[in-house]
């Protein structure tokens, strides 16, 4: 059994295994997995000049996560907009406002969470992500959430939470269930780019909201 295979296998059992630096760099270590010597700059750099699928092609800038890289909250969205890929932030715009604006009805300011999308790059004419480009794109996150270590993921809309569950459950069954990414409670909420189109949603969103709460709450009691 090669070294990296091995060190899989005792990551999976939670066995922890100290190498010297030089033995970890010279790993390597499969894109699917989370590098051992990750650090935010390194994630920045290799987002930003990323060209795993043909996306680079149509984009103008990448978007990464960005916020308090110490943060209790991961908030993951479906993909940048035509804001967000102008700006290279993640959720500006109108639904950026109205997601401040939702965290702010849970007394959290966008500085105190880290938010995010599963893809890093802006879809031509703001359409879904497809299948392969979510699982290209999300090593990537999957390597914020490990260097985060957040407390709670609020997953907004059905393609962020497909894609951190591996299900193609549909939101409605998602909803209201406390979910775990590698040990992390998850909760599905609606997207903000849903909301804006549905008042009647807006009630639903709020209770979700108060549902994530309340998990917070639970992990720390």
């Amino acid at each position: 059994m090669d070294n990296v295979t091995r060190l899989q296998y005792l990551e999976a059992m939670g066995i922890a295994v100290w190498l010297p630096r030089v033995a970890v760099d010279q790993l390597q270590v499969p894109d699917a997995k989370v590098k051992l010597t990750d650090n935010w700059e390194s994630l920045q750099a290799e987002v930003s000049r990323c060209k795993r699928c043909d996306l680079c092609e149509t984009r103008k800038s990448t978007v990464s996560g960005a916020g308090n890289i110490n943060a209790e909250w991961l908030i993951v969205g479906e993909a940048p907009g035509l804001s967000e890929d102008q700006q290279g932030l993640p959720f500006v715009g109108k639904t950026g406002l109205l997601l401040t604006e939702m965290l702010r009805a849970i007394n959290l300011a966008r500085e105190d969470v880290f938010i995010t999308n599963v893809l890093k790059c802006r879809p031509p004419d703001n359409r879904e992500p497809k299948s392969h480009e979510v699982e290209t794109c999300k090593t990537y996150l999957l390597r914020e959430h490990a260097l985060l270590k957040p407390k709670i993921i609020l997953a907004l809309g059905h393609v962020a939470a497909q894609a951190l569950l591996n299900t193609q459950e549909p939101l409605v069954e998602l909803r209201g269930k406390v979910h775990a990414l590698n040990d992390t409670p998850l909760v599905v909420v609606y997207h903000p780019a849903y909301l804006l189109r549905s008042l009647l949603g807006k009630r639903k969103a709020w209770e979700d909201l108060k549902f994530a709460m309340q998990t917070v709450k639970n992990c720390k009691g």
